[in-house]
């Protein structure tokens, strides 16, 4: 994950799945990661059990492996099953990131709070290093959605992840989402990979089967 280096724009870009849309089935997701020259540079496959895409659906486990374009897997995201709501405080949403497979480099975690998406990237040590608050409203109906990345005490904003919006016509007839994310090019590498986890479990939250898509 090397490729992460020096880049100050990771562009996230869902691929649609026409069968699906069809036959109005859920598939698991894939993603094409690129660089702000919009060259891919990752691939990102869903691995779910059907049962919980159907059922679960938003809230379901699963895994996101992204493999580099030689077809080697270099960032694993694991995603366990978690309560969706703000009022259970005990049970929120967790994602584990590890760069390369098999060693845990950091957490995304949400933290209660009543009114805005609020979430704390963490080391490996589940020490808060980041974290990222969200808008009152995320439905982006006309305009894009960002999610600012402030340092831990909140008084500087280093970055955002933002949805973007690209118009009505394709939001009716699809639900892919894109997403752009803006950090400083020398930021850690392992910081970037737990920021592509983020963007991840911000779609799966408020944007998944939603008018929000493309």
């Amino acid at each position: 994950y090397a490729t992460l280096e020096q880049l100050d724009l990771i562009i996230i870009h869902q691929q649609v799945e026409l069968l699906g849309m069809i036959l109005g089935t859920e598939t698991s997701n894939k993603y094409e990661i690129k660089n702000s020259l919009g060259q891919r540079i990752y691939f990102a496959v869903e691995e779910s059990i059907c049962f919980n895409r159907t059922f679960c659906s938003t809230l379901r486990s699963c895994t996101l492996r992204i493999t580099d374009n030689s077809g080697q897997e270099v960032i694993t995201v694991n995603r366990p099953l978690r309560c969706n709501s703000c009022w259970c405080p005990c049970y929120l949403q967790e994602l584990e990131i590890e760069a390369p497979p098999g060693t845990v480099v950091g957490y995304v975690t949400q933290k209660w709070d009543p009114f805005l998406p609020n979430f704390a990237i963490q080391n490996a040590n589940k020490e808060d290093i980041l974290k990222i608050v969200g808008p009152c409203a995320t439905c982006g109906c006309f305009g894009d959605v960002d999610f600012e990345v402030k340092t831990v005490n909140e008084k500087l904003t280093i970055g955002k992840i933002s949805k973007y919006w690209s118009g009505f016509v394709n939001n009716v007839f699809t639900n892919a989402d894109n997403f752009g994310i803006h950090v400083p090019a020398d930021l850690d590498v392992t910081v970037k990979a737990a920021m592509i986890g983020a963007c991840f479990l911000l779609d799966f939250m408020f944007f998944e089967h939603s008018l929000a898509g493309l």
